[in-house]
């Protein structure tokens, strides 16, 4: 068996020569070489975060490579969420080694590889080939269908396809001041929830939306506005100038409403500057207690009424999580799940961990069938540590 450190370089321009969809293919013939890897692929997560879709590199035997495989309670769940390696037997010598594919916390999936040893040095390097895949495919993924293809272990409707594309790229993000995680559980017939982020210099953009209706003509709505929101946004417009940019939109190309929350924080000091239009309340974990904040709320967005968005602040905490709710999250059935109990027992969890169990008890709560959206979106504040450590007391 030959080794040696990944040529990150190397891959990388191996990884850029090949066709996007063979991303795989270029980390399995990496390994392949460095240590005589047997069996190579990547499983994905689906949309819904509850299979795996595997994709195996173009020369593997891999009796599975269609089959999706159901996520809970598997290895693979165990490694997602603890986003630690897992080494396992594999046949009489081998061994099946299982890594996470996460770029800035969000979990793309993992990468399972048979080698017939392994040891310290050799598990660090296929640490490494996954960290260098998930870029590759984040990368690739501009260029090719193929990754969302395999995305979709059930058919996907119009309104549920406009509605997909309206959403970030990846649903967690984590930095040096911050932690979030979001999650969208469609209803049946399509809700016009969306939810939105985006990291500037010095501040973090939050929204959370919910356009009035249900099918395409509220994925239509939702398009209108998230359109709106995201020019004003990158036109450097604060809360309060997105809110009014968005309402304008609304009242001059559609009849319908929409409510939202948008937030603005800046990541020196977690000052926090935010409009309610209409939308249901966050709740605030602080100290171990979960409160909903005391928002004013305004109108929703495309009531044609005179109306002026009022800009209200909160300041932020280190150790404070901060949860964005949609209706679909309390109303109609959902109202039996206990949301305050649920977001006070997963404290402790990753907020993408926390995103799970508070939308698994939801759907719970509706039997598995929503007649609303249910969106939830999470973010824990961990402050600037370089300016904590500036203002901390020094030696006497």
């Amino acid at each position: 068996m030959e080794g040696g450190d990944l040529e990150l370089g190397e891959l990388l321009a191996a990884a850029e020569a090949a066709p996007p969809g063979e991303s795989v293919d270029v980390v399995a013939h990496d390994l392949q070489k460095r240590f005589g890897a047997e069996r190579v692929s990547f499983l994905f997560v689906d949309l819904v975060g509850q299979r795996l879709v595997r994709l195996a590199a173009a020369d593997a035997d891999v009796a599975d490579h269609d089959e999706p495989t159901d996520l809970l309670g598997s290895v693979y769940d165990s490694v997602l969420r603890s986003q630690r390696q897992h080494v396992e037997p594999d046949g009489q010598d081998g061994r099946r080694v299982i890594t996470p594919v996460t770029n800035r916390g969000d979990c793309i999936g993992v990468l399972e590889v048979t080698l017939q040893s392994v040891d310290d040095t050799v598990l660090r390097q296929v640490r490494d080939a996954a960290h260098a895949l998930a870029y590759i495919i984040v990368t690739d993924r501009r260029f090719t269908d193929l990754y969302h293809l395999g995305r979709r272990t059930t058919e996907t409707s119009l309104a549920a396809e406009i509605q997909h594309q309206l959403l970030p790229s990846a649903p967690c993000c984590e930095a040096e001041q911050f932690t979030l995680a979001a999650g969208l559980v469609p209803a049946d017939d399509i809700g016009g929830d969306t939810y939105d982020y985006t990291l500037d210099r010095d501040t973090l953009h939050l929204s959370i939306t919910d356009a009035m209706g249900h099918d395409t003509n509220s994925a239509l709505l939702a398009t209108l506005l998230i359109g709106a929101l995201r020019r004003a946004r990158r036109s450097g417009c604060d809360a309060l100038k997105q809110a009014n940019h968005a309402h304008q939109a609304l009242l001059s190309h559609s009849r319908g409403l929409a409510t939202g929350q948008l937030l603005c924080v800046e990541l020196d000091t977690g000052l926090c500057e935010l409009v309610n239009a209409g939308h249901p309340r966050p709740l605030l974990l602080r100290d171990g207690t979960v409160e909903e904040l005391k928002l004013a709320v305004n109108l929703p967005f495309g009531v044609a009424a005179p109306t002026s968005y009022r800009l209200q602040e909160l300041h932020l905490l280190p150790g404070d999580r901060l949860v964005l709710l949609t209706d679909g999250m309390q109303e109609r059935g959902a109202a039996a799940a206990d949301l305050t109990s649920i977001v006070h027992e997963t404290r402790d969890l990753h907020p993408r961990e926390a995103v799970r169990r508070l939308t698994a008890a939801v759907l719970e709560a509706c039997h598995g069938n929503l007649r609303d959206d249910a969106t939830v979106l999470i973010l824990d504040w961990h402050g600037s540590r370089r300016r904590q450590a500036e203002e901390r007391p020094g030696p006497r």
